[in-house]
């Protein structure tokens, strides 16, 4: 295993924490990193995941950014929410309360999605919250509609069979287990491309299996019905998109319908043998797009605020 590859995977430690109140009560656990008054960044992890899975963007960004991750309802440190509580608009109201939480009233930042955290993003568009806070989005390894559909992990021809036998994958009550070698290859064949170093998958395994069991299957359901077609025509702030060319759980047609429907689309980069943990499997190209958007979107309007701030300083003096 490489000093490096070994850094990627270990949790950076928070400059803060702090619990943002979703509309429906809900507590959500935010991580607060770098330096308070440098470019906002903001991080939606996907499925099964939490706030790990974003390691090493965090550890790179935070040197000159504010980085701010939280975790899904249900996942990490986030608590399962009540009957009722899983949905696509508990998704939207829980981001929202995150940017309300630790963003200035017209503070903006890069919000980055991965698959249920792109979900998420979508799901908001029309939101307030989004449009006052977000200068910019990507969206990574995601889906708007027909995950089942579309999703490849089943060696079978696509049809009516094929998406029946996902959406109940989808949905199972089966524990995951303890990671161990056979159920590491099962997760790196359905989430990750064949090159994946054993280390990254080792990571992504002990990521997923440390998922409560009912947040997963529920959560799933949801994904199992997901339409968030509109929700693409509504984000109107720019937006790159990013998919790995063999990711079988949300495959690149995905991101080639996202990408051809957004309102101010910047494009898409389709990682080629990479799968659906594109954060994990390419770092450096997903921090790269996000230092991209946030120097062209907003770290030229975070520069003038500050110079703003110290004049008014100065004047008061």
């Amino acid at each position: 295993m490489s000093r490096l590859l070994h850094r990627d995977t270990v949790p950076p430690v928070p400059a803060a924490e702090l619990t943002a109140r979703s509309a429906d009560g809900s507590r959500i656990h935010v991580e607060l990193h770098g330096p308070e008054d440098a470019p906002a960044v903001v991080l939606a992890h996907g499925w099964t995941c939490n706030t790990r899975f974003w390691g090493a963007q965090i550890r790179d960004l935070a040197a000159d950014h504010r980085v701010i991750a939280y975790d899904q309802r249900g996942h990490g440190l986030t608590p399962e929410p009540g009957p009722g509580g899983y949905s696509t608009n508990a998704l939207a109201d829980d981001l929202e309360a995150v940017l309300a939480a630790t963003l200035a009233p017209g503070r903006r930042a890069v919000l980055a999605g991965h698959s249920m955290g792109g979900m998420t993003v979508m799901a908001a568009a029309a939101r307030p919250g989004l449009r006052e806070h977000a200068a910019a989005v990507l969206l990574c390894s995601t889906g708007s509609t027909r995950l089942a559909a579309e999703a490849r992990v089943l060696p079978l021809r696509a049809g009516a069979l094929r998406t029946r036998i996902t959406t109940a994958v989808l949905g199972a009550k089966a524990p995951l287990g303890p990671v161990n070698p056979v159920s590491r290859k099962i997760l790196k064949y359905a989430t990750m491309g064949a090159g994946s170093a054993p280390d990254r998958v080792d990571a992504c395994a002990r990521i997923v299996h440390a998922c409560p069991r009912r947040a997963r299957v529920e959560w799933g359901h949801v994904l199992a019905e997901l339409d968030l077609a509109a929700g693409v025509r509504e984000l109107r702030v720019p937006t790159a998109v990013i998919a790995g060319t063999d990711d079988r759980l949300t495959p690149p047609v995905h991101a080639r319908a996202i990408a051809a429907a957004l309102p101010v689309g910047l494009g898409l980069t389709e990682l080629a043998g990479m799968g659906h943990m594109t954060p994990v499997e390419a770092p450096e190209a997903v921090t790269a797009k996000i230092r991209e958007l946030v120097t062209r979107y907003v770290a030229t309007g975070a520069a003038a605020e500050r110079k703003a701030a110290t004049a008014e300083k100065e004047d008061v003096a």
